[in-house]
């Protein structure tokens, strides 16, 4: 059991929580720590027991999601959130991302892709529904940014990193495949978002995946 990823289960409607308990008990590695219904309770619970993951809701009574992100991340910076909710919109993802969420899920997911989103999230690996990625890619580009030019200036290891990263790679997971120290790859990711004038890994894998670096053919 201690080496199970821990989660906890943030929803306002305990028949969910019950559906999404029933199918994560039954996979190998994924131990339900705890059920939150509402963000007060999330931020309470993750404070003690600091789980691996959180899957949460975003409207919820008294606190939303969103502002229960960014406290768990305050309490709890080992802890991974994953958004599962039933909203893809602009005023929803953007303020979930930016309030810490890893990754962003609608309802409409399966089980065992739920399943490999908790085990990637464990490893601090990004999981997008394909809606979501979708509209982050037109924030982005609504946003104005050269991109062309601003690629230009990361350097060739740079611009590895970023593919790797973009493909959802953790750090440990990158330093193995480009034989660099996980210190030197956090160094490049750091460049890399400075360079881009990105906030976080999430804004620049989307970044990776509007410039076609993920397309063969512009390898």
């Amino acid at each position: 059991m201690s080496d199970d990823i821990t989660v906890l289960l943030v929803d306002d409607h305990s028949m969910v929580r019950q559906g999404i308990r029933a199918f994560l008990e039954t996979q190998p590695g994924i131990h339900i720590a705890a059920e939150a219904g509402t963000g007060e309770e999330a931020v309470a619970m993750c404070a003690d027991l600091a789980p691996d993951v959180v899957l949460m809701d975003l409207l919820m009574p008294g606190m939303g999601g969103i502002a229960a992100t960014r406290q768990v991340r305050a309490v709890s910076p080992h802890t991974q959130v994953i958004v599962l909710t039933s909203y893809h919109e602009d005023e929803q993802i953007l303020p979930a991302i930016q309030a810490g969420a890893l990754s962003y899920l609608l309802k409409d997911v399966s089980a065992n892709e739920l399943a490999s989103a908790v085990r990637k999230a464990a490893r601090g690996e990004v999981t997008m529904h394909p809606r979501v990625a979708a509209r982050m890619v037109q924030a982005l580009q609504a946003g104005g940014q050269k991109a062309p030019l601003i690629a230009a200036e990361l350097s060739k290891r740079e611009m590895e990193v970023l593919k790797s990263l973009s493909e959802g790679l953790s750090n440990a997971a990158i330093a193995e495949a480009l034989f660099i120290s996980e210190k030197t790859v956090k160094s490049h990711v750091s460049n890399i978002l400075s360079k881009l004038h990105l906030a976080d890994r999430t804004q620049a894998a989307v970044f990776a995946w509007r410039e076609g670096l993920m397309n063969p053919d512009k390898n």
